[in-house]
């Protein structure tokens, strides 16, 4: 028996005598051979399907979502979408039966604002209330409203549209109190004039309140329902007064109670509940 034959006689080669070169090249990987690749993935963690975004915003069902899409109930940015998986941004403006959605769980924060910080979500403007309430939610939160840079106090922050809609309402809107101090006292004449209302440029001026604090004359309470306190510098410029502080210290029910300057609170159910209905 040779030695390339195997026990059985039957000729079975041991490897030693052939070529096998062929066989070695083919594993080293010289040979035609497909390697094993990871697929690629073409999906974009910033873009949601519009079913699944209308069903996370409490409307309806994915299921349902795809039929009311279909009937053309759904914009995305102004434009009716008919097409299923059509893919939106999570910044895009869905509205639902002409009522804008958000796919986000809604959130509330308080914040009781210092000196020195820009209301606004712009990056360029250098120090901003976002900066602020940056840890307090993973959703996008936005200011309602705005305080000077430098003015101080409330300001309430939500992703939750029927709410901002309240605030911005002109026939009800949501009242704000502030604290002025002015840099003079006010005269009595000029209290009961803004008391009353009154017209500039043909454009009629009022507010809600106002009254002396303290039992000084130079520090002033004022309640309003605008957004903004820009109406408050309209005001008190008219007379020729200068505001020296501008401190917001309670919205609607909400108080600065238990939350210290550059602070602050997640707002409770209670809270929340009591906004959306007044």
């Amino acid at each position: 028996m040779s030695r390339q034959q195997g026990a059985n006689g039957k000729g079975k080669s041991s490897g030693r005598g052939r070529d096998n070169s062929k066989s070695k090249t083919y594993a080293r990987g010289n040979a035609p051979v497909k390697k094993k690749t990871t697929p690629k993935s073409n999906s974009n963690p910033d873009l949601i399907r519009l079913n699944k975004y209308v069903a996370n915003s409490g409307m309806c069902s994915r299921r349902e979502a795809d039929q009311h899409i279909a009937m053309g109930l759904v914009t995305v940015n102004g434009k009716v979408i008919l097409e299923m998986g059509y893919k939106v941004k999570l910044d895009d403006e869905v509205r639902y039966d002409g009522a804008r959605i958000n796919p986000e769980k809604k959130a509330y924060v308080l914040l009781n604002k210092p000196k020195g910080f820009a209301t606004t979500t712009s990056e360029q403007k250098g120090r901003t209330v976002m900066d602020l309430v940056s840890n307090a939610t993973n959703a996008r939160i936005k200011p309602i409203g705005r305080l000077g840079r430098n003015s101080t106090g409330l300001l309430l922050f939500t992703n939750d549209e029927k709410v901002v809609s309240r605030f911005t309402s002109s026939n009800k809107g949501v009242e704000r109190l502030f604290h002025l101090e002015l840099d003079r006292n006010l005269k009595f004449e000029d209290l009961k004039t803004i008391r009353e209302g009154f017209k500039i440029e043909g454009k009629q001026i009022s507010v809600e309140e106002i009254d002396f604090v303290n039992n000084t004359k130079n520090e002033i309470g004022v309640k309003i329902k605008n957004t903004g306190n820009t109406i408050l510098h309209t005001i008190f410029e008219h007379f020729k007064y200068e505001l020296v502080r501008i401190d917001c210290v309670q919205i609607a029910h909400l108080t600065k109670k238990d939350i210290p300057r550059g602070n602050w609170k997640i707002l409770s159910q209670q809270e929340v509940n009591t906004l959306k209905m007044m």
